[in-house]
C-alpha cells in the first residue's frame, strides 16, 4: 500500500509540473503574439524561474519547488506560476486546524504530511482583460488523502459573455466525470471567494473543491487533471478577445481598486496563503499572488 501511494504521489507531482510547463509555454506565446496595443513595442515578457525551499524546524529536507514570475510583459503585468512538493510534520496549530476542519483523528499521534500542487495568479496590463486564479493540489497524511483546487475569474470590468464562456468550459470538463460536480463546485466557489467585510464576491466565480476523495484515487486524479486542463481553454480566449481593447485612466482606476479587494481576500481569508506561511514555505512564493500595484479608496 505504501509503495502504491508513493507511486501515486510521484504521478501527481509530475502532472502538476507538466501542467506548469504547458501554461508557461502558452503564456510566453501570448506575449510574443501581442503586436498591437500600448505595450506591444516593449520586449515580450518572459518568466523568471527560481527554486523555492520549505524551511523545517530541525533543518531537515522539507521539499520545495519552482516559482515562475513574469513582470511587466506586453499582456501580463504580473503573473506567477508556482509548483511545489513539500513534506514533513505539521505543527500543533496546523494539526488542530486540520483535525477540526477535516474531522481527522490521530493527527497529534502522527502529524506527517505530503503536499504537491500548482498555483497560478495572473494580473493583466489591460483592464479589460480579467485577472485569474487557478490551483490544483494533492494532500496526504497517514490518516487520509485528498485533492483540491479550482479556477476563478476576477474581472474589474465584467463582460457577461466572458463570464458565461469561462463557466461553460469549467462545466464541460466537470461533466465528463460527474454531472453533479459543476453545480456543487460552482456553489462552493461562490461561498469560498466571498469577501465578508466587503459584502461581495472577489470576482465572478468558477469552481472550487477541497477534501475530494471518492475512495478511488485513479478516478479522482483523472478529475483533478481535467480541472487543470480546463484552465487554458477557459482563460486564453478571453485574453485574446480583450487584450487590444482601448482603455483609459478611469478603467485603470477600476482595475487598481479591484486589485485591492483581491489583496484583502488573499491576506485575510485564503486558506492556501495561511497554510503556506504557517508551514514554513517560501514567503515570496506564497505571496506571489499579490498584485504589483493596487489602490484603496
Amino acid at each position: 500500500m505504501d509503495a502504491t501511494m508513493d507511486n501515486q504521489k510521484a504521478r501527481a507531482a509530475a502532472w502538476f509540473r507538466e501542467l506548469r510547463d504547458q501554461i508557461v509555454e502558452r503564456f510566453e506565446a501570448l506575449e510574443d503574439n501581442q503586436t498591437a496595443g500600448p505595450f506591444s513595442d516593449q520586449p515580450a515578457g518572459r518568466f523568471d524561474v527560481s527554486e523555492t525551499k520549505r524551511a523545517s524546524a530541525d533543518g531537515s529536507d522539507a521539499g520545495g519547488g519552482l516559482m515562475s514570475v513574469m513582470r511587466g510583459g506586453r499582456v501580463f503585468e504580473k503573473i506567477g506560476v508556482n509548483v511545489s512538493t513539500v513534506y514533513g510534520t505539521l505543527g500543533e496549530r496546523a494539526q488542530a486546524a486540520m483535525a477540526a476542519r477535516k474531522g481527522l483523528e490521530g493527527m497529534a499521534d502522527d502529524p506527517r504530511f505530503w503536499a504537491s500542487g500548482i498555483s497560478l495568479v495572473a494580473h493583466m496590463q489591460n483592464p479589460h482583460c480579467p485577472a485569474v486564479h487557478m490551483n490544483t493540489r494533492m494532500f496526504w497524511t497517514p490518516h487520509a488523502w485528498w485533492f483540491g483546487g479550482g479556477s476563478d475569474l476576477n474581472p474589474c470590468i465584467e463582460y457577461p459573455e466572458d463570464t458565461q464562456a469561462f463557466h461553460a468550459v469549467q462545466k464541460g470538463h466537470c461533466d465528463r466525470h460527474n454531472a453533479s460536480y459543476y453545480p456543487r463546485f460552482k456553489e462552493w466557489a461562490d461561498e469560498y471567494f466571498y469577501v465578508p467585510h466587503r459584502g461581495r464576491a472577489r470576482g465572478v466565480g468558477g469552481i472550487f473543491l477541497d477534501d475530494h476523495n471518492t475512495s478511488d484515487w485513479e478516478t479522482d486524479f483523472a478529475f483533478i487533471q481535467d480541472v487543470g486542463r480546463a484552465f487554458l481553454p477557459a482563460f486564453v480566449p478571453l485574453v485574446e478577445a480583450r487584450r487590444t481593447t482601448p482603455w483609459n485612466e478611469a478603467d485603470k482606476d477600476k482595475q487598481l481598486i479591484h486589485r485591492g479587494l483581491y489583496a484583502e481576500y488573499n491576506l485575510v481569508y485564503d486558506r492556501g496563503t495561511k497554510f503556506g506561511l504557517e508551514t514554513g514555505h517560501d514567503a515570496n512564493a506564497v505571496l506571489m499572488s499579490l498584485p504589483p500595484l493596487a489602490k484603496w479608496v
